[in-house]
């Protein structure tokens, strides 16, 4: 008798532990933060090393490693920076995971995708979704990759086709021109769109069937502009996925959209805009596709869109604004119609070179912009500037715990003000947004 209650104890006992593993410590308070490991290319400020991570480490609860991409010929995960991130130079893959000696309860995971993996013609994020070999081919290698350097899972940015922006008001014409060269997709129409989305169903259910036994994860990140109702089954996604990240932002942007400048990140719709251009329209969808809300996190940009403002333009500055294009490019990042919010901060001082023009949004609905007027006297071009600051991502942390979501996913740390040059503060965009979960 006492041997039969012993049994039962221990299968309670084991049953009771099973639970308590299960059981995911920041449920509705996850950090996720992403690195572009090529930040540590640039020049001068804006260089990122993986010293720079620390900072923020104490704060992330998940690190997401960005980017490897797909071999076109193998379908097998491949590093896209091999002298960065397996190299004997640095080899960032096993530095960045040993990282979690220092700081225990992170979780490292590897992006695949991103939007940064070329893809040419050849369209490999489709045609590796195709066949069962080229999916085996896909789910091998990323378990090997896994095992080497001991990641604990990855993070699918996958590189589905983009939609085409629609036409805006008053706009000639408002195409995505930078399509082809950003994706590799130019024109191309996705004929087999139902096709891909089930093979990408059947792929994560057998990655994460591989992966479950190790106690590693699997997670989506849906990138701007995939139409989700097209490419992703949510339904049945959802059991195989630990978590969505909804990148919900640059749903304007000067290549999208040249001639209109535009808030580029709002959580809610605003008045005459698209209806599914928002955080809160992507995340009632998923939701109630039955993907559970502690399961979506909410991304927030740590950098600005910007566009140039001509004589054409609005003296106001109130968006929409007629624009020509994307701003000038930063001194650190060095990307047209792009800047990190160290960049937009050191214009708002009061004695700033190039000093921006900030509105706040009282609202928090939409975000805040900033933005230097066409000059009529020199000609010289102005710049509107749609960004994130500490507020606003706190205002998205706040929409993410009202809505009982997963947590809020930082893209990219390289692109906050790591090095506290604003007000001394290291990682403001991820503090703003920690602290008010």
């Amino acid at each position: 008798m006492r041997l039969l209650i012993s049994a039962a104890t221990a299968v309670v006992l084991v049953a009771f532990v099973n639970s308590v593993v299960s059981v995911d410590p920041h449920e509705h308070n996850k950090v996720v933060c992403y690195w572009n490991s090529t930040s540590f290319e640039r020049a001068g400020p804006g260089k990122f090393q993986v010293d720079d991570l620390k900072p923020a480490l104490s704060l992330c609860t998940h690190l997401i490693y960005g980017f490897a991409g797909i071999d076109e010929n193998s379908f097998e995960v491949k590093s896209l920076n091999p002298n960065i991130d397996t190299g004997a130079g640095y080899g960032f893959y096993r530095l960045v995971t040993q990282l979690k000696r220092q700081f225990p309860e992170l979780k490292v995971y590897l992006g695949i995708g991103g939007n940064a993996d070329p893809n040419d013609d050849n369209h490999k994020y489709l045609k590796v979704t195709e066949t069962s070999e080229a999916r085996n081919k896909f789910i091998n290698s990323a378990v090997r990759l896994l095992n080497d350097y001991e990641f604990d899972g990855f993070d699918l940015a996958w590189q589905f086709v983009p939609n085409k922006v629609k036409k805006e008001r008053g706009a000639f014409t408002s195409f995505w021109r930078g399509v082809k060269k950003t994706f590799g997709y130019g024109k191309f129409k996705d004929e087999k769109a139902d096709e891909h989305r089930d093979g990408f169903t059947i792929l994560v259910n057998d990655l994460k069937n591989q992966l479950r036994p190790k106690n590693k994860a699997v997670t989506l990140s849906v990138l701007p502009h995939i139409n989700s109702s097209v490419y992703y089954n949510a339904r049945v996604l959802a059991p195989n996925l630990d978590a969505v990240h909804l990148l919900a932002f640059d749903q304007v942007t000067a290549e999208r959209s040249k001639d209109k400048a535009d808030y580029p990140a709002p959580i809610y719709e605003s008045y005459g805009r698209e209806k599914d251009t928002n955080i809160d329209s992507q995340t009632r969808y998923w939701i109630e596709q039955g993907t559970p809300g502690s399961k979506i996190v909410i991304g927030i940009p740590a950098f600005a869109r910007t566009w140039k403002l001509t004589k054409e333009s609005e003296a106001a500055g109130v968006p929409p604004v007629t624009a020509d294009g994307p701003g000038a490019e930063g001194p650190h990042t060095g990307i047209a119609g792009l800047l990190s919010y160290a960049e937009v901060c050191s214009r708002l001082t009061e004695h700033a070179v190039g000093k921006l023009r900030r509105v706040n949004d009282p609202s928090k609905k939409y975000g805040s912009y900033a933005f230097e007027a066409y000059n009529k006297n020199s000609g010289a071009d102005g710049i509107w500037v749609g960004f994130e600051d500490p507020d606003t991502a706190g205002n998205k942390a706040l929409y993410a715990k009202a809505k009982g979501l997963g947590g809020v996913a930082i893209y990219d740390l390289s692109l906050d003000d790591f090095r506290g040059v604003c007000n001394g503060d290291k990682f403001p965009i991820v503090k703003g947004a920690k602290f008010k979960l």
